[in-house]
């Protein structure tokens, strides 16, 4: 029977329905008394609502009745005429009691399906037997077969998108919800963790459909916090839920768990609903006293990405020879995300080469919001590093670069999710090139990279250190981007005595970020002025340590030989005798600059004069003294 036939016949036996109630009002008007029939005529939509409320023969009826008179205008004369006011047309429950077969009183109590699930209700004031009786509008829809979500709900929620395209471990998860929804013994209740939401979302969907209900999303930040309002609209979802056969996804992503006041009214929530419900967080929640299931969404594999990306590509994925592949091993991003970034490189002559810079694009979202990012543009060339060095820096490129094929082709790790990232510690003086040489790395993976100071990120609340770097890590995932965090020192100090729960909390959350380091399957950087400062036993855990020395008299020159572009006007520059400055490449190109402002404002070349100027007010803002035998000759 396919949807207009259901429909014709619902109809039909809602008439039937109908007609039956019609006939016991004129029964009674003739003072007779109505028989039920051998068989209820209450089938389909109605039977249904009967069914899943579980309500009485009575309580069916008078649920029909309710329904007849604002279908039926014969049924709501008869009731008027049966109340003996024309302006009576509503049933109350004395009508029903004189009417209708089986009649209970229970059926008009407050606890009993009809009122508690607001299927009816009471229109008016005055004594219950004879309040006006009203069938809930949402509820009447359903009996004429028109399915659609209340009124009430719908700045709550929104449907889940259908047929969004899955990995295989994506749509594991999606069986594994369903297989927990189609057990009587299992909970109704199941948190979906990890992946991003767009994923999530999929999951969701595709558990729905596996199961026959439909799937709609709603955020808890959106719940209310008041009990009674919380208790109500779970009622509200329960019966919407059980009218039209739906799931909820309940977003928690924005509930911080700090907010005691926003978890105790989400728990609340959860704990009213008893159907199918997602919970829908980054990792798991404590729901006190609710019984959850835990799902966890992998993360796909090199294989699962390529497959994804040739059924988004479709017949065009010829075009992109192995860019596909590239992209596959390096950036984790969803259906979605992938579908948009075909669509901004559809209709290029050639969109291969821009394929990795759509994913470098797509991944930024989540990570912008959380970090610094910085453009990178220098080149090896721009770096004046002691040959061994250089080398050290090199081999880091090679270790993310053919990470994927040592770890995943070669099958390292299958050994464990421990030491699969690259991380390094860059040490040495400030300006010593630690964050250029971060910048020279990304620019020659073509990957973007994002500074975090550390200072900012530490937390004098327990936990809220952990919180923020677990949101750091998992928003860097989707395109392995390298990670720079600033003054390491200020958590990698020292292994602290453990006197108090402080010391232990700041213990657990150095050895936090190097269990997220190790896991990263992309490029984490420390930087530190003081290596001397950093525990040895953090060192350990460390795949790199690299130091940056002080530049000699020599590195100094050909810094600064680096440092004047070519377009630069200049005038008797002598770089042996500006390496007689005993500074590091970073105040070098402070002094450089600020020179040339000096020449761009008097109209001049860059000269030694303007040179002596600029580092004279560098060495004051380093609070040193520029001794006049390190600007002897200067002119």
């Amino acid at each position: 029977m396919n949807g207009q036939e259901w429909l014709d016949a619902n109809q039909r036996h809602l008439a039937a329905a109908m007609a039956e109630l019609r006939g016991w009002l004129e029964a009674k008007l003739r003072g007779e008394t109505a028989q039920p029939p051998n068989n209820d005529t209450a089938t389909f939509a109605l039977e249904h609502v009967a069914t899943m409320f579980g309500l009485s023969s009575f309580e069916r009826r008078l649920l029909m009745l309710c329904a007849a008179i604002e279908l039926d205008s014969a049924i709501a004369s008869l009731c008027a005429t049966l109340q003996g006011d024309p302006s009576r047309v509503q049933p109350t429950f004395s009508l029903a009691l004189a009417v209708l077969p089986d009649a209970h009183w229970s059926a008009i109590t407050p606890a009993a399906p009809l009122r508690r699930w607001r299927l009816i209700e009471l229109a008016g004031s005055g004594p219950l037997t004879t309040a006006p009786l009203r069938i809930d509008e949402r509820v009447l829809h359903f009996l004429t077969g028109i399915d659609h979500v209340d009124e009430r709900l719908m700045s709550l929620v929104e449907p889940l998108p259908a047929d969004a395209a899955l990995s295989e471990s994506q749509r594991g998860a999606a069986d594994r919800i369903a297989a927990i929804w189609s057990s009587p013994s299992q909970s109704r209740c199941v948190q979906l963790c990890g992946g991003d939401d767009a994923v999530r979302r999929a999951v969701a969907a595709a558990a729905c459909a596996k199961v026959g209900l439909t799937g709609f999303a709603a955020s808890a930040l959106a719940l209310p916090q008041i009990v009674a309002d919380s208790e109500a609209l779970a009622r509200l979802w329960q019966r919407d839920a059980w009218l039209g056969g739906a799931a909820l996804f309940l977003d928690c992503d924005g509930v911080d768990t700090a907010d005691r006041a926003r978890v105790e009214a989400l728990r609340q929530f959860v704990a009213r609903i008893d159907t199918p419900l997602i919970v829908a967080t980054r990792e798991p929640r404590e729901l006190a006293g609710v019984t959850s299931a835990i799902v966890e969404i992998q993360r796909s594999q090199p294989a699962e990405q390529r497959q994804l990306w040739l059924e988004t590509l479709g017949e065009t994925a010829q075009r992109f020879d192995g860019h596909i592949d590239r992209v596959s091993t390096q950036f984790q991003l969803s259906p979605a995300a992938m579908r948009g970034v075909a669509a901004s490189i559809a209709g290029l002559d050639d969109p291969g080469p821009r394929l990795w810079e759509g994913c470098r694009v797509a991944s930024r979202r989540r990570l912008d919001e959380l970090a610094q990012r910085i453009v990178a543009s220098a080149e090896w060339c721009d770096l004046v590093v002691p040959v061994p060095l250089l080398a050290t820096l090199r081999d880091i490129a090679t270790s993310v670069r053919y990470r994927s094929r040592v770890y995943d082709e070669w099958g390292f790790s299958a050994r464990g999710a421990r030491g699969l990232g690259v991380t390094a510690l860059f040490s040495g003086a400030s300006g010593t090139g630690k964050t250029l040489a971060a910048e020279v790395l990304a620019n020659e993976l073509q990957l973007d990279l994002y500074r975090i100071d550390l200072s900012g990120v530490v937390s004098k609340y327990i936990g809220d250190t952990e919180k923020n770097l677990r949101s750091l890590f998992d928003a860097a995932e989707d395109g392995g981007a390298i990670l720079l965090f600033d003054e390491a020192d200020a958590l990698f100090g020292k292994r602290s005595e453990v006197r108090d729960s402080h010391d232990r909390y700041a213990n657990i959350e150095v050895s936090y970020l190097l269990q997220r380091m190790e896991a990263y399957r992309g490029l984490a950087i420390l930087t530190t002025n003081f290596r001397d400062a950093i525990d040895q036993a953090f060192l350990r855990r460390l795949r790199y340590a690299v130091n940056f020395p002080f530049p000699a008299a020599a590195d100094r020159a050909e810094i600064w030989r680096r440092t004047f572009p070519a377009t630069l006007p200049t005038e008797g520059i002598d770089v042996d005798k500006l390496a007689h400055l005993s500074i590091a490449g970073g105040n070098i190109r402070n002094i450089a600059v600020n020179a040339a402002f000096g020449a761009a404002r008097d109209a001049t070349p860059v000269t030694m004069r303007l040179l002596r100027e600029a580092a004279r007010a560098e060495y004051a803002k380093l609070e040193k003294t520029l001794a006049g035998s390190e600007v002897d000759g200067w002119v």
